[in-house]
C-alpha cells in the first residue's frame, strides 16, 4: 500500500488519467484509491476504517473527504487508522453534499496518480474481498463497477425482514430503472446498472471523460445514478460483480420506512422533512 498523509487542502455481469504525482505502478498497472466522503460521522466511521484495514488486498490509497463536519469526524478517522496501521489522506470539501464531496475525493485521487477509484460511504463495512474484487473487475477492462449492498448487522439488532430489504430494494430499482426513459436515452451504451454510491468504482479515464459526479447535495439528485449514465455516454463497460460486496447501514430504512426507502431509491419520490439521514442518526 502506498504511504498516506494528512492533507487539509481543498475528485459479474460483464457488459490515462491526468496524474501530477503518480504512485508506483502496481504489477497489474492498476493504481487503486478508495474515497470515503464523510459528514458528522464521528460515532461510526471508525468501523468503516477498520473494515478497509481488513481488506485482503491492501494495495490501495485511502482518502477521506471531510465534508465540513462539525463533530470529531477527523479525529475519529485518524485514531481508527492509526490503530489499524492504515495510512489515510484527509482532505476537506466545504460544500456539503455527497456529490460534491465524492467528486472532490475522486479528482484528488486521479490528480495524485489513481488509475481506478472505489467509493464507499462513512457508514458502511466493505466485505474483506471488496478491493480485490474491484481490482479483478478493473483488470478485465471495466470502466464502472458495482455490486450487492447488504444490511449491516453490527449497529442494531436487525429485524428478519430488514435483512432482505436492502438487496430487495436494489433489485426492484434495477428492474424498474431499466425502464426509465432517462436511463434508455440515445447515446447511452450498455445496460443500466443500479449502482448505490456506497459500492461503486470507476476508471480515471472514464471519470474524466464523463465529467464525473455532479457536485450536488443529496437532496438534489442521485449522484450515483447520474454518474452511471454519464459514464454510459463514453463507455459500455459498466458492470455488476456479485463478489463486490458492501454492508450498509439500515438507518435510512429506519428513518424512511420500507415504502419511503423504495420510493427514494427509485426516483427521489420520498420527501421527508430531513432528507440527509446523517443529520438525524
Amino acid at each position: 500500500m502506498t504511504d498516506g498523509r494528512t492533507d487539509t487542502s481543498v475528485p459479474e455481469d460483464r457488459g490515462g488519467p491526468d496524474a501530477t504525482a503518480p504512485d508506483v505502478t502496481a504489477p497489474d498497472g492498476i493504481r487503486l484509491w478508495v474515497v470515503v466522503p464523510a459528514w458528522n460521522e464521528e460515532r461510526g466511521i471508525g468501523a468503516t476504517m477498520t473494515a478497509l484495514a481488513a481488506q485482503r488486498d491492501r494495495d490501495f490509497t485511502l482518502v477521506v473527504v471531510d465534508n465540513a463536519s462539525t463533530d470529531g469526524t477527523r479525529s475519529a478517522v485518524e485514531r481508527a487508522c492509526a490503530a489499524a496501521g492504515l495510512a489515510v489522506e484527509l482532505i476537506t470539501e466545504p460544500r456539503k453534499g455527497t456529490g460534491a464531496a465524492a467528486d472532490t475525493g475522486v479528482r484528488h485521487a486521479i490528480a495524485h496518480g489513481a488509475t481506478h477509484v472505489l467509493r464507499t460511504d462513512a457508514d458502511t463495512l466493505p466485505a474483506p474481498g471488496w478491493t480485490a474484487a474491484a481490482r479483478r473487475a478493473f483488470g478485465g477492462g471495466a470502466d464502472l463497477v458495482t455490486g450487492p449492498m447488504r444490511a449491516r448487522s453490527d449497529e442494531v439488532r436487525l429485524k428478519v425482514w430488514e435483512r432482505a430489504v436492502l438487496p430487495g430494494v436494489i433489485g426492484v430499482c434495477q428492474t424498474f430503472g431499466r425502464l426509465r426513459p432517462s436511463n434508455r436515452a440515445p447515446g447511452l451504451h450498455g445496460p443500466y446498472r443500479m449502482s448505490p454510491g456506497c459500492n461503486l468504482g470507476v476508471s480515471a479515464t472514464a471519470y474524466l471523460a464523463s465529467g464525473g459526479f455532479p457536485r450536488t447535495a443529496i437532496e438534489e439528485v442521485h449522484e450515483d445514478r447520474e454518474l452511471v449514465n454519464r459514464v454510459r455516454r463514453v463507455s459500455g463497460r459498466v458492470e455488476l460483480h456479485r463478489d463486490l460486496v458492501v454492508h450498509a447501514s439500515v438507518r435510512r430504512l429506519r428513518a424512511y420506512g420500507l415504502l419511503g426507502t423504495l420510493r427514494w431509491y427509485l426516483d427521489h419520490g420520498h420527501h421527508p422533512d430531513v432528507v440527509d439521514v446523517r443529520a438525524i442518526a
